[in-house]
């Protein structure tokens, strides 16, 4: 078992990561003033434009969150359920939805995260040996990494370099 200090140094730590306010930028540097015409361009060779990395980033964390705590949580389709079709957002408020859903499921993980009444280490019943930590680790993981897309193609189309 481990020290009370010790854990409450690992939730500390989780909570750090997850905010991405160590090694990696965080969602809203990386989103920050981005102009509405840039949010569903491609770069040439690029998969996927920022809104639809946007709205793979909150599909996916609330995914793993919903799996996190909830036993009936039944996951999207792989990967049609994971990647939005559009290539740009409907409209401002569609936007600004989705920036404020994963920002709130962001809050809600790393609340998981910091109670002490949820042990860190214990298989989550209705898994198959996932703990919350180690879904934790996937959260921040899964988001540094499309983070880290979504700021090149962001730097690639404000240099207006290989714009479809």
């Amino acid at each position: 078992m481990m020290d009370d200090s010790l854990m409450k140094q690992l939730r500390e730590h989780l909570v750090k990561l997850l905010r991405s306010s160590e090694a990696h930028i965080g969602f809203d540097k990386t989103l920050a003033d981005l102009p509405q015409e840039l949010r569903g361009a491609r770069p040439d060779g690029f998969a996927h434009s920022i809104w639809q990395l946007l709205e793979h980033l909150r599909i996916a964390q609330w995914d793993i969150l919903e799996f996190s705590r909830d036993a009936g949580h039944i996951s999207p389709k792989w990967p049609e359920g994971y990647w939005p079709e559009r290539e740009a957002p409907g409209d401002e408020a569609a936007w600004n939805e989705s920036l404020a859903k994963f920002r709130a499921d962001l809050h809600t993980m790393e609340e998981l995260v910091a109670s002490p009444e949820n042990d860190l280490f214990i298989p989550i019943t209705h898994g198959s040996g996932q703990t919350i930590l180690r879904e934790a680790l996937l959260v921040a993981d899964h988001n540094a990494y499309h983070l880290g897309q979504v700021m090149l193609v962001r730097k690639m189309l404000e240099s207006g370099a290989f714009i479809t």
